[in-house]
Formats: structure tokens, C-alpha cells, sequence
């Protein structure tokens, strides 16, 4: 009876870590493109429990309270305590994303760039067997590509 217990536990240890999700933040910038995804590169579900926005040391339930873009510019996504998200294994949630029009040029990239280089997003997680889990990233990214300015001396 006790080695049946302790198979049964040893299976429930082997479930939880095989379908384990592994959270990762992406931040496409290419072409006319610029995006935050939630990915998801594990086996089993992510479960979004609350995004946050970190600014200037302010915090921010939407990255709408982050950014000075007109918001019917990018698309979003929001979640609060009533409306969760669940990403799926190899799927991803789109957090923040822009598609630029051709007639739009570098300097409407560079301003969105530099509103979203600032950011920092934390997103708070879990598993289908309720095992918290955090994962942070900055948004720097998004300025590698920005013009530096030459001190003057």
C-alpha cells in the first residue's frame, strides 16, 4: 500500500513538471512591425493572472497609462481579475502591437520606439496545478536601433 502512494506521487511530480509552461517575453521589431508577445514555450497552459507596466518607477494595470500613441494606433490586449487570458503551448498573446502603414516613415517608428523603450512589463502566471510563476523583461530593445545623440563638449 505505501510503495502505491508513493508511485502516485512520484506520477503526480512527473505531470507537473511535463506540462510544466515556460513563459517568455518577445519583442518583434522588423520591417513596419513593432509588437509584445507573451509567449508560451512549454507543454502546458499559461495562465495570465495580471500583466504589469512598470514606468519611471510608476506602475500601470494597461500599457495604454505607459504610452503618449494615439490609441487607435496599435492594438492591445487588458486584463483584469474578471477577464484572464490563457496561452496555449507554442502560442503567444499579443500584448502590444503596431503595423505601419508604407506612407509612414522612420520618424513615426522612432516615437513609438522611444515611448515603448522605457517600459518595463511583468506578468504574473500560472499552471493548470496553481504553481505561481513571474517573468519580467524591460522593453530596451526597442531602442537599439534609435539615432545616438553626440555629446556636445
Amino acid at each position: 500500500m505505501l510503495a502505491t502512494f508513493y508511485q502516485l506521487y512520484l506520477q503526480r511530480c512527473h505531470n507537473e513538471k511535463s506540462i510544466k509552461p515556460l513563459g517568455q517575453i518577445d519583442l518583434p521589431d522588423y520591417k513596419k512591425q513593432l509588437a509584445v508577445y507573451i509567449r508560451n514555450n512549454g507543454l502546458g497552459p499559461l495562465i495570465i493572472d495580471r500583466l504589469l507596466f512598470v514606468k519611471e518607477g510608476q506602475q500601470y494595470c494597461t500599457i495604454d497609462d505607459c504610452l503618449n500613441l494615439d490609441p487607435k494606433s496599435y492594438m492591445r490586449v487588458l486584463i483584469s481579475d474578471s477577464v484572464k487570458r490563457v496561452v496555449l503551448p507554442n502560442a503567444y498573446l499579443a500584448v502590444f502591437e503596431t503595423i505601419f502603414e508604407d506612407s509612414e516613415g522612420e520618424a513615426e517608428m522612432n516615437h513609438a520606439r522611444n515611448e515603448l523603450s522605457p517600459i518595463i512589463l511583468k506578468v504574473e502566471f500560472h499552471d493548470i496545478y496553481d504553481n505561481k510563476m513571474t517573468i519580467e523583461r524591460d522593453f530596451q530593445w526597442f531602442a537599439r536601433y534609435m539615432p545616438k545623440e553626440e555629446d556636445e563638449q
